[in-house]
């Protein structure tokens, strides 16, 4: 075997967790599977053993191929710090900055060390499932793309294109996918993988018909809507599964939306206790409202503190910490809780007050903090992982995993905490304690890393019973399809 592309119609369609799915198919009948993404853009990441830094999704497709993550699986990762500029972390390590100006064309560098990568991989590995990013149709990048069809061009990939259904104008987006690409990428296309159905699929069957019709390609399979599939997701916008796990009563926790959010899946453990509630929010009075307020990373700390007291949420959070009722803040949420940030790092803004709930002071270096690190929590052992450029100093206030509690208060720069079950649970039941809520755990619910092994089974379950595998395993042992047809542009 060698290597297949899973691209997209469009972001969100479902490629990560279909990769997932098919790395861990793969994985139970024996095939050493790795995943690959050459670049990610997202403030979503996680810490490797060894060190380095990659994409969320790429740890979680890891996971499900049952091999360790490491930096070649997401050699590039962009980490977006405002609308024109993000950090760039080369194999697991800061590597500088990217322009907006400079996306399509200043990023050959990059693509010999993604490429170097995957080849690496492939040495390693009999099978190497790689994501896209986007669509492979943004013509406009294509001239400097090492992520969708120049990967696929690179080494002669078989590229399967995923589209959402349950956004609608799935066919459409399909051919128009196909149509806008050049001959030589056209080639490289061998089949489309329907997404998030729900209902009969023999109504659909007559348009999948029409379709591989007009493309010369294949419909491998029509994989239905999964609920309770949305754990360790790439981007925060896949926050919104959060509100299907929403309980009508229990623990009301509202996350407060930075616009540079960065692993807001620290809260996914919390979406997924029965019995409590997650919203998303950047209103005030839902802040207020809550029975707990978390304030999650971000990628742009001071921007982002300057963004809650201009919308009103720091007066919000302030008003909740003097009345007693909980707040937690974590990584960059946390520096925020600080009396003063000292930054020449990350914005440049110098000294700027904190909020003041904390009686800590956080300065940013130049070098940034990698760790897994290990603790206890009340005889609780917490596992956990940190990212971050600000420290905070020491200070003479109770202890919190790395951080400080005073009062209803709670501040740690570790992501991940919250998915060690026993901490979680007898912290967030001290949270509802001080919130005036009755909230216990669910006598006999599962555990966190029991319901993300869960779902990477359920997605393998579907690529099993929806998917034509025959066909799967065939172009990943054949290689790029070659000779197919070509569609050009208004073909009927």
């Amino acid at each position: 075997m060698s290597g297949l592309l899973i691209a997209g119609t469009t972001s969100d369609a479902g490629k990560s967790l279909v990769t997932a799915g098919i790395c861990r198919w793969f994985a139970r009948r024996g095939v050493r599977v790795a995943p690959f993404k050459a670049q990610n853009m997202s403030n979503n990441s996680m810490v490797c053993a060894d060190g380095a830094e990659i994409g969320r999704a790429q740890w979680l497709q890891a996971r499900a191929a049952r091999v360790e993550p490491e930096a070649a699986m997401n050699p590039v990762l962009l980490k977006p710090g405002s609308d024109r500029r993000s950090h760039v972390i080369a194999l697991g390590k800061p590597y500088g900055t990217l322009e907006a100006g400079e996306y399509a064309t200043g990023r050959a560098g990059l693509a010999e060390i993604a490429f170097g990568a995957f080849a690496e991989l492939r040495q390693r590995f009999d099978l190497v499932v790689c994501e896209g990013a986007g669509s492979p149709a943004e013509i406009n990048l294509r001239s400097g793309d090492y992520v969708n069809m120049g990967l696929a061009r690179r080494f002669s990939l078989p590229v399967l294109v995923v589209g959402d259904i349950d956004r609608g104008g799935v066919l459409a987006a399909m051919f128009g996918t196909l149509a806008l690409l050049s001959a030589e990428d056209q080639a490289l296309v061998a089949g489309w993988l329907v997404n998030k159905f729900r209902g009969d699929v023999g109504l659909l069957r007559p348009g999948l018909n029409s379709l591989e019709k007009v493309t010369g390609r294949p419909v491998l399979g029509v994989l239905p809507w999964l609920d309770r599939v949305w754990i360790d997701s790439e981007d925060a916008l896949a926050a919104a599964g959060w509100r299907h796990e929403a309980a009508q009563r229990g623990l009301r926790v509202a996350v407060v939306r930075f616009p540079r959010a960065s692993n807001a899946t620290d809260v996914d453990a919390l979406a997924a206790e029965p019995g409590v509630t997650v919203s998303l929010t950047a209103d005030p009075d839902a802040v207020a409202a809550a029975d707990l307020v978390v304030l999650p990373g971000s990628r742009a700390t001071v921007d982002d503190l300057k963004w809650l007291r201009a919308r009103g949420l720091a007066d919000a959070v302030t008003a909740r910490a003097a009345a007693g009722r909980p707040v937690l803040g974590i990584c960059g949420g946390y520096q925020m809780l600080a009396e003063s940030i000292e930054d020449e790092v990350e914005s440049g803004a110098g000294f700027v007050e904190g909020l003041g709930l904390l009686p800590t002071r956080v300065k940013f270096s130049e070098e940034k903090v990698l760790g897994r690190p290990v603790g206890e929590w009340r005889g609780h052992r917490v596992e956990a992982y940190e990212i971050h450029h600000g420290s905070a100093a020491p200070a003479d206030a109770e202890s919190f995993l790395d951080g400080y509690r005073v009062g209803s208060v709670w501040g740690t720069t570790w992501h991940g905490a919250l998915e060690n079950d026993g901490f979680r649970r007898a912290w967030l039941a001290e949270a509802a304690a001080q919130a005036g809520v009755e909230w216990r755990a669910a006598e006999g619910a599962p555990g966190f890393a029991e319901l993300r092994e869960d779902m990477l089974d359920r997605l393998a379950d579907a690529i099993q019973s929806e998917v034509d595998t025959g066909m799967l395993v065939a172009l990943a042992e054949a290689g790029a399809p070659g000779g197919l047809p070509v569609v050009p542009p208004g073909a009927p």
